[in-house]
């Protein structure tokens, strides 16, 4: 599985992305229920937003937890102290699981970075036993992330590569009203449910934002690493005064939301 998702370092993806993952967290545990006792996969850990999550909510007999990338697997194992919990990399389209091992899959943020996500959600319903839990949830970015639109939105007035990068990032797999429903009830799941988790992104400054992208991190920060130094300039002072949008520096919240979805095994 490739992922179109760039990490180089987990301090700058939590500040990027894993503080407002765990945030979210929860209430995606809420739309996906859990159980005492359960054996829960989590596809795509990152970090461990999730898998931690998870681990704190119930009593679970089991969690695992994958991702692609070895930077996310080390980084999750060395914050791990709970033995329920097994840390392992692994290939979200091809999970090295036995059929019907698990009482739930869950996926936090992770199928939009997929390019093959009907062929993840395919393999997370054969690991789950019949009448269990497949879920899933990915932002908005389109219509629900204002805090990232605003960044796109003016680097896409700035140049070329900007309005590509727009592109790309609003219409991720799975990020369209429904597409996400549509794929779970594709891959044979059954009684599938959809809802919009919101929670607030809080910056105390710009270089609270900005910082893990002007660094490289995630799918903005690789399109800034390739910019000229020239170039580099100008993004970095459109964007700024962007987030301060005529005020001095400080703190800033956006609403963000994602979509969440959740199938039972048939």
């Amino acid at each position: 599985m490739t992922s179109s998702f760039t990490i180089h370092d987990a301090a700058g993806y939590e500040q990027l992305m894993g503080r407002w993952s765990r945030v979210l967290a929860p209430r995606f545990i809420d739309f996906a229920g859990l159980a005492d006792g359960e054996r829960v996969l989590d596809v795509g850990c990152g970090t461990g937003s999730l898998t931690f999550a998870l681990a704190a909510s119930v009593d679970l007999a089991e969690v695992t937890a994958i991702d692609f990338s070895p930077v996310f697997v080390a980084a999750a194992t060395r914050r791990n102290s709970d033995p329920r919990i097994t840390i392992r990399q692994a290939d979200a389209c091809a999970l090295p699981f036995e059929d019907g091992v698990f009482d739930r899959a869950m996926a936090l943020l992770v199928l939009h970075f997929v390019p093959e996500a009907d062929k993840a959600i395919a393999e997370m319903a054969r690991v789950v036993r019949p009448e269990g839990v497949v879920a899933a949830a990915v932002w908005d970015h389109y219509g629900g992330m204002p805090g990232m639109r605003m960044m796109v939105d003016t680097v896409a007035g700035l140049n070329e590569a900007g309005r590509q990068m727009r592109a790309r990032y609003c219409f991720q797999p799975m990020m369209q009203p429904g597409e996400m429903k549509r794929a779970f009830v594709e891959q044979g799941l059954v009684d599938v449910a959809a809802t919009e988790l919101m929670v607030r992104m809080d910056y105390q400054g710009f270089d609270d934002f900005w910082a893990p992208i002007a660094a490289g991190e995630g799918p903005l920060g690789k399109y800034v690493a390739a910019l000229d130094a020239v170039e580099r300039a100008r993004v970095d002072a459109a964007v700024r005064d962007a987030y301060q949008a005529g005020r001095p520096d400080g703190p800033r919240s956006f609403a963000s939301v994602a979509w969440a979805c959740r199938g039972t095994v048939h």
